[in-house]
């Protein structure tokens, strides 16, 4: 008895050390680093939806909403018209809306941004690295950057109109 128990013990510690260095092994070695309110956001370029290139370090001075959504995402589809008036309301200030598309394929989203007249770059982000470099963790979330680059707030979840006039006041003063 107390032989089965010392095996059992045995394959047991062997099949722990066994699952940390699977679970070493394919963890991945991209240092995404953190994403902090008041720390300057990220690096993020890519391609947008028209096969632009695109560097979010080409806005600084803008006010700066970025916000990963994709087609399919319901609560985005309801935010998408809020975030279009915002651009209309606000562009004279320089606000500035960066899509990332997330989740969903470039073809839905071009038929959607096309349909719905939305007038902001989209990235696409096929391997996701944006996504977890912006340690995003459901559609919407947005995030509000202010003129030097700096995270001054994140939205999980659909915007409001009041959520968007608080947040903005936090990224675009010395317009």
């Amino acid at each position: 008895m107390q032989r089965s128990i010392a095996l059992l013990l045995a394959v047991a510690a062997v099949a722990t050390l066994a699952v940390v260095a699977i679970v070493a092994a394919t963890r991945s070695t991209v240092d995404v680093g953190t994403i902090e309110r008041g720390q300057p956001v990220p690096r993020l370029t890519g391609t947008t939806l028209d096969g632009v290139p695109f560097d979010l370090a080409s806005l600084r001075g803008h006010p700066v909403v970025i916000n990963f959504w994709g087609p399919s995402c319901v609560p985005c589809q309801t935010e998408f018209p809020l975030l279009a008036a915002k651009v209309r309301e606000h562009g004279a200030d320089g606000l500035v809306i960066v899509g990332v598309l997330t989740d969903d394929p470039p073809d839905l989203a071009r038929t959607f941004v096309a349909d719905h007249g939305a007038t902001w770059q989209t990235v696409t982000d096929p391997g996701a690295a944006l996504k977890t470099a912006f340690h995003v963790i459901g559609r919407p979330q947005s995030f509000f950057v202010d003129r030097a680059g700096i995270l001054r707030s994140i939205q999980i979840g659909e915007v409001q109109d009041k959520d968007f006039e608080r947040q903005y006041a936090l990224i675009s003063g010395g317009s």
